[in-house]
């Protein structure tokens, strides 16, 4: 068996280069056939390709109507209850709306129609869906490195390219602004029919508070309770001054003198209006049952609190109701062109540079294995196994 060479890299590489200029003349044909054919291809046989592209930036869905009602339930305490109802309205992703619309087939169907792409393309295809494919290996939507998106086409006419790409954006924009106009047309309707529901509910609860204010004489609480608790003091006071008066006028004169009587007499009055007072008889004239005052006062405060949150729902309501009748009555351009598509006559394919060197890499590279073969073959004895197998090789291909 013989032994296996050890050889440093610098050896190999010196042994390959000798091994290719004893076979000069194949290594040259080689390398320069598939050169030269791909050369003959990439300028005259392939045709190139050209890409025309926008820049737009995503929509911003912040000013949404979910969003607003949920900072206004935030921004009150009361309301969670009351305007739960109102989150069903539709807070989609703005951006994923305008992906779906560049990405429809809707849309991609109308360019092939608009440009007659099957002529273009010469599809002799039965099928639509194969058209469409064929569309879609030229087509691309995607964010680009400033989370924007990009819209491109490739086509061998960059005119035609460029053509297509600000029709596309012209029909996404006119199908958006269409969605935005019906969206904002069905959240109208719906923000009318919560803003009547809540007059109506307004309007209740007021005719519901004015008749329990006329009932219990209870207009203000804080101010009548005020009033009660100091009318109360004075009349304690008042009492206490008489009772004092008539003890030192029985003492002096006894109970059977006119000022006594005078005296008993006054007293029996204030004490009249005090308990008055307390049973709530004096309610004509603001003064508060203390008995009462808490229940009163409870209730006082739940009809404020419910007509304070429909107060501000009804504002809320109002002025989404208006924003949304100014959105659908105005047709804006609602995708913003940061870059427009412009006629870029660079070609995309093929890359010739990069075509030929890598032609002439792999011919290189195989010039090299073919010619080391051949002085391996050389070198060879016949009695060696490699030997052995290659004549048999050859006897199986005579035959």
């Amino acid at each position: 068996m013989e032994k296996q060479e050890n050889l440093t890299f610098l050896e190999l590489l010196l042994r390959l280069l000798n091994n290719a200029l004893a076979h000069l003349k194949l290594c040259t044909v080689i390398i320069a056939v598939p050169t030269i054919a791909v050369f003959v291809l990439v300028m005259w046989v392939i045709d190139p390709v050209y890409k025309a592209s926008a820049i737009i930036t995503p929509p911003s869905s912040d000013g949404s109507i979910g969003s607003g009602i949920g900072n206004f339930i935030k921004s009150e305490k009361n309301a969670g209850g009351m305007l739960g109802s109102l989150l069903k309205l539709s807070t989609e992703n703005e951006s994923d709306v305008v992906w779906t619309i560049f990405n429809s087939w809707e849309l991609h169907l109308q360019v092939i129609e608009h440009f007659d792409l099957v002529k273009h393309y010469k599809f002799d295809g039965k099928y639509a869906a194969d058209m469409l494919k064929m569309f879609r290996e030229n087509f691309s939507f995607d964010y680009n490195d400033e989370n924007m998106f990009q819209v491109s086409i490739e086509d061998k006419d960059y005119r035609l390219a460029a053509e297509m790409v600000d029709f596309m954006l012209d029909k996404a924009d006119s199908a958006y602004n269409a969605y935005k106009t019906a969206q904002a047309r069905q959240s109208r309707i719906y923000l009318e029919q919560r803003l009547d529901s809540c007059t109506k509910e307004l309007n209740r609860h007021l005719k519901k508070f004015a008749k329990f204010q006329s009932d219990n004489n209870f207009y203000d609480p804080e101010i009548q309770m005020e009033s009660t608790i100091k009318y109360l003091n004075e009349l304690q006071a008042k009492r206490e001054d008489l009772s004092l008066e008539m003890e030192y006028e029985r003492d002096d004169r006894g109970e059977n003198s006119k000022r006594y009587e005078q005296l008993h007499k006054r007293y029996e009055g204030v004490n009249k209006a005090l308990n008055g007072t307390l049973t709530g008889k004096n309610g004509e004239v603001g003064i508060v049952s203390l008995k009462k005052s808490s229940e009163l006062a409870a209730e006082y405060m739940q009809y404020k609190s419910e007509i304070k949150v429909l107060e501000a729902m009804y504002q809320m309501l109002m002025a989404q109701s208006e924003e949304m009748r100014l959105a659908e009555s105005k047709m804006l351009t609602n995708l913003h062109i940061l870059e427009p598509p412009w006629e870029n006559d660079k070609k995309v394919f093929p890359k010739r540079g990069l075509m030929l060197l890598y032609t002439m890499m792999i011919s290189s590279l195989m010039a090299l294995v073919v010619s080391s073969l051949l002085e391996k073959l050389k070198q060879e004895s016949k009695n060696s196994i490699l030997a052995q197998e290659i004549q048999k090789l050859k006897s199986a291909i005579r035959l």
